[in-house]
């Protein structure tokens, strides 16, 4: 028979879900390490080193894009292929792959379990998870398939059947979950298709679907009409038009007469060029303008972009739109002297606004201290590459001004470890201090104290 204290010791060593969910990233970083890391992955047929792979296999789980050899002409179908398998489950989240996998055989899915799949889809409670997580896997792969037929009507013109395929797949499956890998070549990405209006739209629609948030899709495939959807839901539409025409806007003001950029295009070039400019930092990672040619301050815009990222259960990164938009509309009461923050006639809870701040401020912590270190290790490198470069990592964009594979030894481990911490680790600190919240709710309170700020 257990005691009450062995039954509590037994607990104590029990991983919780935030646990669970770092150290299931992790693992399936280590396996896509070891099998890019074999020498039937490159066309040289040589190891391309465990740090490379390490970085490599990072980058595609946590659904950045930044690398330190060419996808499209370093590695060969095999690690292509690998790659691949790494984006879908790193988009998707191991959990939701791992549900997959339950359904295929037959196995139940636990209490426990799906204590750890709200955990990873950030759901409020547990009622209905098994479904919304069926309804994710058969959406997805629909969106992803759709996608990959009309890039393949593209590619088929330039490219034999098998490579069709294999390219469409492939950019479909990347561009939906905000991963931004490409096999085009020569560090190119999309910019042999800057004024292609197929290629262009097909990449937006992927790239916003799968940015908005699996929570935001199930709401919108009811039909309901914009008074009738959730609050979120009404949040993350707003947001994310506010960005996508205000990136938009911005590239085309100061990128139009950049003779590197947009200067040589036509007006559609230049319009779909601008378009593509809004909608990329969104932790996609594509890009069809050359981005170490764009002006400072279209750099320094994008910088934002990337911190602020997608949107929350999403296949993107960044501290999320609506962590931006509660602390928004929380300035914003505070100076119309309100107590309360409100939007679309609902009033926002404290600890949301609490938890935003903890998102926000973490990010920039972190940013600021891998700047930093950055800055040492790297130091024959320009500051603004560097800041960029981090905030790319943190945010699991993938946009670069250049420098991933120059990144010494140290810089590819610190930059691994910020798109690691991008992906999964802030998400683990602000459930990890939500709970320590609920639990010490209401026990003690101190006599209130007077600060000054401002």
């Amino acid at each position: 028979m257990i005691t009450i204290e062995q039954n509590n010791t037994i607990n104590n060593y029990r991983l919780n879900p935030a646990q669970i969910l770092v150290l299931g990233f992790a693992s399936i970083i280590l396996l896509g390490a070891i099998l890019l890391n074999l020498p039937i992955a490159s066309k040289t047929g040589e190891s391309v080193g465990f740090v490379n792979s390490i970085f490599t296999a990072t980058s595609a789980v946590c659904v950045t894009g930044l690398v330190v050899v060419d996808t499209g002409t370093y590695w060969t179908m095999f690690g292509q292929i690998v790659i691949l398998m790494l984006i879908q489950i790193g988009g998707l989240g191991f959990m939701t792959m791992a549900t997959l996998v339950a359904f295929v055989i037959g196995k139940r899915i636990s209490l426990r379990e799906r204590l750890i799949m709200q955990e990873a889809l950030n759901q409020f409670n547990i009622s209905g998870l098994v479904r919304l997580t069926k309804h994710i896997l058969f959406t997805t792969f629909i969106i992803e398939g759709i996608g990959a037929f009309f890039l393949y009507l593209k590619f088929i013109q330039e490219y034999e059947a098998p490579k069709a395929i294999l390219f469409g797949i492939f950019h479909s499956v990347s561009a939906f979950c905000n991963a931004g890998f490409d096999l085009i070549g020569e560090g190119r990405s999309l910019t042999p298709y800057v004024d292609d209006i197929l290629v262009n739209v097909i990449i937006w629609l992927l790239i916003v679907i799968g940015g908005m948030g699996f929570t935001v899709i199930m709401d919108l495939l009811t039909f309901k009409k914009f008074s009738r959807l959730t609050l979120h839901t009404k949040l993350v539409l707003s947001i994310t038009g506010i960005l996508i025409l205000t990136g938009f806007a911005f590239s085309f003001i100061v990128e139009f007469n950049n003779p590197d950029t947009l200067g040589n295009l036509s007006i559609k070039g230049k319009l779909l060029g601008s378009m593509f400019q809004g909608i990329t930092p969104r932790t996609a990672g594509f890009n069809t303008l050359p981005m170490d040619k764009l002006r400072m301050a279209s750099k320094f815009f994008i910088i934002i972009l990337m911190f602020i990222g997608g949107s929350p259960s999403s296949t993107a990164g960044g501290i999320k739109t609506t962590t931006v938009g509660v602390l928004i509309l929380s300035i914003i009461s505070i100076i119309r002297g309100k107590n309360d923050t409100e939007v679309f006639n609902r009033r926002i809870a404290k600890d949301v606004i609490n938890r935003a701040l903890a998102i926000a401020v973490i990010g920039m912590l972190w940013v600021a201290v891998v700047t930093m270190i950055l800055s040492i290790t790297e130091a024959n490198k320009d500051f603004l590459d560097i800041f960029f470069e981090t905030v790319s990592a943190f945010g699991t964009v993938g946009l670069s001004l250049g420098i991933t594979s120059k990144l010494s030894l140290i810089g590819k481990l610190v930059i691994s470890l910020t798109m690691f911490a991008g992906r999964v680790g802030t998400l683990t600190i602000v459930f990890a201090l939500g709970r320590k919240q609920q639990n010490n709710k209401g026990l003690i309170r101190y006599p209130e104290g007077k600060v000054m700020v401002g």
